[in-house]
């Protein structure tokens, strides 16, 4: 037989595959929900959930034991603003803990009887903040109202001993140096335009390892060898086609799901979206690459399916955590952070949020650029090392059936 009929029945029995492949992914419920229903829904859900961006109103509980005027301004300032709502008063701390053991409030604000009394005589008063840290969110609200409050306070207090002639005396007196906070890259400060681009791109691997997964899986318990490939079938004799067939097949099902996760999702709740599209086209097809090859490469070790799901989904909040989003990358153990180069999420995550929300160019995300070709090329070759073994093993216990 030529080179150009071998090629051409290489393709064809390519073909065949993916079209056996795209079949699979919709017959099969486990795999559909993973490949379609999961991408479309759970974004959409869990963006929705965080379109607030930041936490307002955080109930919290008055301890008052100084009951002065000076005391009712800072409650009053603190229940103005837009973080914190003074829902209750209480006695002493044993009842305002028991406030927060019910969740009835979040947060204590402890006045003691000597506030004013120290205030008065030029001394440094105390108000203590007491918070419930399950939810750094509210904490970062209580706490933030405090300082704030007690700053403007202070200034009040430090004009009207300074004995100054004019306002602009008085500026200068309590603000030598004007500061301007301006959040750079995130300026609503919310928790949904910093953390959901992440969680966006964790989706598209974990559902697209999920799917492969689950697919192999029935492989294995469809083939009567317990094999990932059968072993009396012609077209998957030949390793490049069967994994170019199903590579095909996830790419081009991944190839929408992804651009509607990167694209639409953020759209839809006013999310950063400052990449351009040729920039994000060109960032997404390493990474899908890499993902498809590496769910290819995973799937291999899964005897059934619903291995996949403990192992995918137990990994999904320390991957989040290694990609440096929620937690700085310096931060993180050498250790951890080479473990963290195995998964392709950990570079897509950065070059993603460094093209959509911080408006870089392609030339900044290069090394992450590499690294995912890299991941590409390395889980593309395991993939056929592996889909290889199987196709041996397969032949092997096909010739001892016949014997």
């Amino acid at each position: 037989m030529s080179t150009f009929h071998r090629f051409k029945e290489a393709l064809v029995d390519a073909a065949s595959i993916w079209r056996d492949e795209m079949k699979t992914v919709v017959k099969d419920e486990g795999v559909l929900i993973f490949f379609i229903i999961v991408p479309l829904i759970y974004p959409l859900l869990y963006s929705w959930i965080y379109n607030n961006e930041v936490v307002r109103d955080v109930p919290v509980c008055v301890v008052d034991q100084s009951h002065s005027q000076l005391s009712r301004q800072f409650i009053r300032e603190c229940d103005a603003s837009p973080d914190v709502d003074v829902a209750y008063y209480a006695a002493d701390l044993d009842e305002a803990k028991s406030l927060v053991s019910r969740q009835l409030v979040k947060g204590v604000y402890f006045i003691p009887a000597d506030f004013t009394q120290k205030l008065g005589r030029m001394e440094q008063a105390t108000i203590s903040v007491y918070s419930d840290m399950a939810l750094m969110l509210t904490y970062k609200a209580i706490y933030q109202t405090a300082v704030t409050v007690s700053m403007e306070m202070g200034k009040e207090i430090q004009t009207s001993l300074a004995g100054h002639y004019t306002a602009h005396e008085d500026a200068i007196g309590v603000q030598p140096l004007a500061v301007t906070d301006v959040p750079m890259f995130n300026p609503s400060g919310g928790y949904g335009s910093g953390v959901l681009p992440a969680v966006l791109m964790l989706i598209l691997q974990q559902t697209l390892v999920l799917g492969i997964g689950l697919s192999a899986g029935t492989a294995r318990e469809r083939n009567r060898n317990g094999q990932l490939v059968p072993s009396d079938d012609r077209r998957y004799s030949g390793v490049y086609r069967i994994v170019s067939g199903k590579a095909l097949c996830y790419l081009m099902v991944y190839a929408v799901m992804g651009a509607y996760l990167t694209m639409a999702v953020p759209r839809f709740f006013s999310f950063p979206m400052l990449a351009r599209g040729l920039d994000l086209l060109l960032m997404m097809i390493p990474y899908l690459l890499a993902c498809v090859f590496f769910g290819m490469t995973v799937s291999c070790l899964v005897r059934y399916r619903e291995n996949v799901m403990l192992l995918m989904v137990f990994v999904s909040v320390p991957l989040l955590f290694l990609s440096g989003v929620s937690w700085p990358q310096s931060n993180i153990p050498g250790v951890w952070q080479g473990i963290s180069w195995l998964f392709p999420s950990t570079f897509g995550i950065r070059a993603y949020i460094r093209l959509n929300s911080m408006g870089a160019s392609l030339s900044d995300v290069l090394p992450e650029l590499r690294f995912m070709w890299i991941q590409a090329s390395v889980y593309f070759g395991m993939t056929c090392l592996v889909y290889g073994h199987q196709l041996r093993l397969s032949r092997q216990r096909g010739n001892d059936s016949n014997a």
